[in-house]
């Protein structure tokens, strides 16, 4: 059978604020390994949407295919008109988009901060960090929002004690990877905020390597004296707005779908101990990841019948990965009861992420405080009026009013 290339829809539009769109069910069945056509491609416009778990995980730990950023073709296009799209390699530091073996390299660097024992002994500190905001929240009138009281404090105050970063350059750090993490912000607005968000990073780092370099991680990394200002600048990059964007969205969305789930909500009040495994089913279903993740073929690659021509790039719909019934049985239910391990919310491989356990501890302990502090929390407007953070590389919400009392 010939395919003819499709113009991509990624993500496709959903119809439920839990749930992905019915498209990749049917994809799933019906063709996993689906070509899609990409506007700004560095070599082959023509790629592949994959909505399978088996054949996801088999390509996060395949050498042939690749993460380097000039290979890839952007899933999305910005909205906005490129003249050229001629990506260069990633700078120094930037391991995310590095095979092996420059990611090794990085990643033996920054793995001993973020290992379950390390997370462990910082717990302690995260519960202070919670308990704080817990009680700033309790002296608001409600309603309140969520995300702002909430969701988003927890990260960065995290990442202030974590990184040694000054509440003051947080809180303009943020205000910029709001911006730069949405896909439908202006050319000026994207100026404006990446060229702000660089300079402070930018002057951060310089302050590093001409003083004290502190004892945070930050200034850890600088003392092994095996990294360049440079590279430190683009770990910066990526450590501070992995956690400005992911975890807020995660408790957001996550306090959204419990509190539309009750019997669930009641279930892990009674049984505390179902909250570790309440989080890997919160990650499992609303996997926020919606774009998913994207590798490019280094050769020719065949899997189930399809061959995938070198040079072509595959987006890895892990919404889709986590819905797979052949991995989960009663799939698109909400069970807080179900072993979710195999999930791949985290990705799967040698890019798996790196905070994963920070961001787990983040979210057992923030939620069990939260339920406990507010036993009748509940939203404040009808399910149908919580704005979905659909434009943005992360899914969530951009506002959940709660109150309580």
């Amino acid at each position: 059978m010939v395919y003819e290339p499709k113009a991509p829809v990624i993500p496709y539009k959903r119809t439920c604020p839990f749930d992905p769109a019915a498209e990749y069910a049917q994809l799933r069945e019906e063709d996993p390994i689906s070509p899609v056509t990409f506007e700004l491609s560095p070599r082959e416009k023509d790629g592949w949407l994959i909505t399978r778990h088996d054949h996801i995980r088999q390509i996060m730990t395949d050498p042939r295919f690749s993460h380097r950023s000039e290979l890839l073709a952007l899933v999305h296009s910005p909205p906005f008109e490129v003249e050229e799209y001629s990506p260069e390699p990633s700078a120094p530091g930037n391991f995310v988009r590095m095979d092996a073996p420059e990611h090794t390299r990085y990643r033996r660097l920054l793995t001993g901060f973020f290992t379950v024992r390390k997370i462990q002994q910082y717990e302690p500190t995260l519960e202070r960090i919670i308990d704080g905001v817990l009680d700033e929240m309790a002296a608001l009138e409600p309603p309140v929002d969520l995300v702002k009281v909430f969701a988003e404090k927890i990260p960065a105050r995290s990442t202030c004690s974590i990184m040694g970063v000054s509440e003051s350059d947080l809180t303009a750090l943020a205000e910029h990877f709001s911006v730069i993490m949405r896909i439908d912000y202006t050319l000026e607005e994207f100026i404006h905020h990446n060229t702000e968000l660089n300079a402070t990073l930018e002057r951060m780092m310089a302050e590093r390597f001409a003083g004290d370099p502190g004892d945070d991680l930050l200034g850890q990394l600088i003392a092994t004296g095996e990294l360049t200002e440079q590279e430190m600048f683009n770990i910066a990059w990526i450590a501070i707005g992995g956690a400005l964007d992911t975890t807020p969205n995660m408790f957001a969305l996550g306090t959204f779908a419990l509190l539309e789930h009750p019997e669930q909500l009641a279930k892990v009040r009674e049984r505390p101990e179902l909250m570790e495994n309440t989080v890997e089913e919160l990650l499992r279903y609303l996997t926020i990841s919606h774009f998913g993740a994207s590798r490019v073929a280094l050769e020719d690659v065949e899997i189930d019948g399809r061959t995938i021509r070198a040079g072509q790039t595959v987006v890895l719909s892990l919404p889709s990965a986590n819905r797979d019934p052949r991995y989960f049985e009663n799939a698109d239910a909400f069970d807080i009861d179900r072993p979710s391990r195999r999930h791949l919310a985290f990705g799967f491989g040698i890019h798996q992420c790196l905070g994963q356990h920070l961001a787990r501890a983040s979210l057992r302990i923030g939620f069990q405080k939260l339920f406990d502090r507010f036993p009748d929390l509940r939203l404040a407007v009808p399910a149908g009026q919580v704005p979905l953070r659909e434009t943005a590389m992360h899914y969530g919400v951009y506002e959940l009013p709660v109150t309580w009392g």
